[in-house]
């Protein structure tokens, strides 16, 4: 077998692997899944009606706080889930399992590969499960194309991609599962202070370029854009360059620490 056939069958194997992991335990998946549902649930039927009055005005109703709020914790549930990812990788580390395929005669890299396809596929899935709690609390998307959807899909399995690479590298470094945990957490914190529940001009004007400059707002307003039919600007070339500078940084960076012979 050449060695791309090598590296193929050895990361179908991981990953099959890694989906058996998630199969089997659950819970961990479901905890970080439920947070993006409440808060869902809870800024809708609580804060609902004041938020949209905030954002459309008097004269709006919940279903625009529905619409504006669905794209955002679609992006902030691909952030949870990731954190999922930390955690498995760096109980791989600490139990021994790596040391063991260190001296077996599989693809060095089908062990991380394993990791990230099977994250992303989970995240996948967990942005439908959300999304399809927005839409039976009233989400629509009647002004998308089919082109526009295709290019939401796009733009969060390439997000996601790009946070579970940063994940891994937070797995990889952390001693223990509670480190890597509390590592992952800025990718639920930083989704909390983006555009995720109200618009930026919004803010304090101290406040917005915190919201601004960071990888989730861009995301968040493409992914709105895409989905309701309003104006991108240039967040989609901004969302573009961050999954893929973030995909970059974050597989070297794990590529880095995971070469390293174990002391």
């Amino acid at each position: 077998m050449s060695s791309l056939s090598l590296a193929v069958r050895d990361s179908t194997t991981m990953l099959r692997r890694n989906l058996l992991h998630a199969r089997r335990y659950p819970s961990l998946t479901l905890n970080l899944l439920l947070t993006p549902i409440v808060l869902l649930l809870l800024f809708v039927y609580v804060f609902g009606d004041v938020m949209s009055a905030g954002i459309g005005g008097s004269g709006a109703d919940r279903s625009d706080y529905i619409a504006y709020v669905v794209p955002g914790l679609l992006l902030m549930t691909l952030g949870s889930t990731t954190i999922g990812t930390a955690v498995s990788v760096s109980n791989d580390m600490t139990e021994g399992i790596i040391a063991r395929f260190r001296t077996m005669a599989i693809h060095r890299g089908s062990v991380l590969i394993g990791h990230v396809v099977g994250s992303v596929l989970q995240a996948v899935a967990s942005v439908v499960l959300v999304g399809a709690v927005g839409v039976a609390i009233g989400f629509r998307s009647t002004d998308a194309t089919a082109l526009e959807w295709l290019a939401a899909f796009g733009l969060l399995v390439l997000f996601a991609l790009a946070l579970t690479w940063i994940a891994v590298g937070m797995g990889l470094i952390s001693p223990n599962a509670e480190a890597a945990s509390n590592n992952a957490l800025p990718l639920i914190f930083l989704p909390l202070i983006s555009s995720t529940f109200v618009p930026i001009d919004a803010m304090p004007g101290w406040f917005q370029p915190i919201a601004q400059y960071q990888p989730f707002t861009p995301a968040i307003e493409t992914l709105r854009g895409l989905l309701l039919g309003t104006e991108i600007g240039n967040n989609g070339w901004l969302a573009l360059a961050w999954s893929l500078a973030l995909a970059a940084l974050g597989y070297r960076w794990s590529k880095t620490v995971f070469d390293r012979d174990p002391s």
